[in-house]
């Protein structure tokens, strides 16, 4: 079975009233969770865009719904402290019965950073926080006094209750050095994006190295996929939703051929299926749909009555 989830850029055009909108589609529609970016602005040239909070919505979304899972893709260990971060995603992973999941990243936007005053260090120190953010993180949520002698965020007999009662951890990023490596020894699911069915394989040796490295076994790591969607039922369908995709995120493909050498999901419902089919064979567990549109709730319902009965 593969599971299908929704996944939205919070940061381009995010209201209450949209993701209240989105949580009842995604929950009603049998998806296996909702989950959305974290950034502070918009990402395309339209800073005035809502932009909702990431943690204020996840923390509605825990008593908002009942069944789904959540959280995000991923948030960046240059926004927290991780010790703040293992503290929020406990205390919303219990106010929702133990659904969330914490997906962290190294960061990458520079321009947000330097918008909002926050700090961006060069890529090999943004790398050694993700590992030593990731450790904390982990170490926490154990909820036994920890002392971590380690070059970023180092733990003194720290302890951290309430504990979660089922968040995962997730790694996101296909980085085979550092990246991978930090999913092998923290992350309970490790997300990749931006990569080809030809590409998979390859990034599945690597991680299958480090979990040998570090004393692992690579079937205990979830494998999930993030991957931008454009469907309809007609090409005339297709074409209009990637039109206004476009509009949103004008730097994704404009031609299907396009879409397709990047292994995105793109066209009828049954080039879709084709597609997450394919995927599944490769060893994916979890699909992340990035909805380019987040009004475009007829798009999100059609995969719903559509797509999740053919690969489930």
């Amino acid at each position: 079975m593969l599971e299908l989830n929704v996944m939205i850029e919070g940061q381009e055009g995010l209201s209450w009233e949209r993701w209240q909108r989105l949580a009842r589609v995604t929950e009603d529609g049998g998806f296996g969770g909702l989950y959305r970016s974290d950034h502070l602005t918009g990402l395309f040239g339209h800073p005035t865009r809502p932009s909702l909070e990431t943690w204020a919505s996840l923390a509605w979304l825990a008593t908002a719904t009942r069944r789904i899972r959540f959280g995000p893709v991923v948030s960046p260990m240059t926004f927290y402290q991780p010790a703040l971060l293992a503290k929020m995603s406990a205390a919303i992973d219990q106010l929702a019965g133990g659904r969330l999941d914490l997906g962290i990243g190294a960061g990458w936007n520079e321009m947000e950073h330097r918008m909002f005053g926050i700090p961006f260090p060069p890529l090999r120190e943004r790398m050694d926080r993700l590992e030593c953010g990731a450790r904390a993180i982990r170490a926490l949520w154990r909820g036994t006094p920890v002392t971590l002698e380690q070059p970023y965020y180092p733990l003194v007999e720290a302890q951290s209750f309430p504990v979660p009662i089922g968040a995962g951890l997730i790694v996101g990023g296909r980085g085979e050095r550092r990246t991978m490596r930090v999913a092998a020894e923290f992350a309970d699911e490790w997300n990749a994006t931006r990569v080809t069915f030809d590409e998979y394989p390859r990034k599945l040796e690597v991680l299958a190295g480090h979990c040998q490295a570090v004393g692992r076994d690579p079937a205990s790591i979830r494998l999930s996929l993030m991957a931008p969607i454009v469907i309809g039922r007609t090409r005339v369908e297709v074409d209009a939703r990637l039109a206004r995709g476009r509009e949103w995120f004008p730097r994704v493909p404009e031609s299907p051929a396009e879409w397709r050498a990047q292994s995105f999901l793109f066209g009828s419902v049954d080039e879709v299926v084709r597609d997450l089919q394919r995927w599944q064979a490769l060893g994916i567990q979890r699909v992340m749909l990035q909805c380019l549109d987040i009004d475009d709730l007829p798009a999100i319902e059609l995969i719903a009555r559509e797509v999740i009965p053919a690969v489930s």
